[in-house]
């Protein structure tokens, strides 16, 4: 990877490698590789989409440190692991989820924004900054599809939930995450459930919230109490409202781009992190969607 990205030759003999090639890229192989092995040696083992990222900035000029951006890591101790910021803005979106109570993730599918998010909610419970997590998603068919569904509110609206289940079980013992659940110091509920309550001492993730009315996003926002953060997530490109209905998360963006202590992170398809192929359909589908627009 090294080599077609940098256009340098890489050889291994006995315990030495050997880079050739022009000056400028030798040291720019030299400096990525130092890198990797500083990063490797503080316990983390890179994966080939971490080197391919590194590479890629270095090909568009842009100068990133791998020991930098590996250091920002998220302890998550009920499974004895850290998550990692791959890319320069999950760093910022970490920093700014510490330091501020609102945050906005906006960007593509595989981006790392909810994931993230429930990182920094599980990091906040463990130690002890908050006493409880709400994880929050519209149901957007509610009105409609939901209905047909057999089952009572919670089993119709589970299927909606089922990302956020799948990234507290990631981090968490499965056994530990139920009994969280169980007891409500962990809740995953549909954004229809939280009208009419104020949300102290926790730590709030709204997922998918291009999917929010302008009404919904109001409450939403209007939920936040003393001692509490909240995490609001979406891509404005996936909205799936119903005709004329306009997207609560575009509109908050507009609305609340001047306040000072809400802060906006922007993510783009260079910091999609899922499979290689992912990243190469997220650019694909916006070349698509570009084109048509000029059309």
């Amino acid at each position: 990877m090294v080599e077609k990205s940098l256009g340098v030759a890489v050889s291994v003999r006995g315990n030495k490698l050997y880079l050739q090639g022009d000056d400028a890229a030798v040291q720019q192989a030299e400096r990525l590789i130092g890198e990797i092995r500083t990063v490797n040696r503080n316990g983390y083992m890179l994966k080939p989409e971490d080197i391919a990222y590194a590479v890629k900035s270095m090909g568009e000029g842009r100068e990133i440190s791998l020991t930098e951006l590996f250091s920002g890591s998220i302890p998550v101790a009920a499974k004895k692991r850290f998550i990692i910021p791959k890319t320069e803005t999950q760093r910022a979106y970490i920093d700014s989820i510490s330091t501020y109570d609102i945050t906005f993730g906006i960007g593509p599918a595989g981006t790392g924004k909810t994931y993230l998010a429930m990182a920094m909610a599980i990091h906040a419970f463990l130690a002890k900054q908050v006493s409880r997590i709400v994880l929050v998603r519209p149901a957007v068919e509610a009105g409609e599809k939901l209905g047909f569904l057999p089952g009572d509110i919670a089993e119709k609206v589970s299927p909606y939930l089922r990302p956020l289940y799948d990234a507290l079980f990631d981090m968490m013992d499965i056994e530990k995450a139920s009994k969280l659940i169980e007891r409500g110091t962990v809740e995953i509920a549909p954004l229809a459930f939280m009208r009419g309550r104020t949300l102290n001492d926790s730590f709030i993730i709204l997922d998918e919230a291009q999917n929010t009315t302008s009404e919904q996003m109001k409450m939403y926002l209007t939920r936040l109490g003393f001692g509490s953060k909240t995490v609001i997530t979406g891509d404005i490109t996936q909205i799936d409202l119903p005709s004329g209905r306009s997207s609560g998360l575009i509109e908050a963006l507009r609305i609340l781009r001047d306040i000072e202590d809400i802060r906006i992170v922007h993510f783009t398809q260079n910091d999609v992190v899922r499979h290689r192929l992912v990243q190469e359909i997220v650019g694909a589908y916006e070349r698509h969607e570009k084109r048509t627009t000029e059309e």
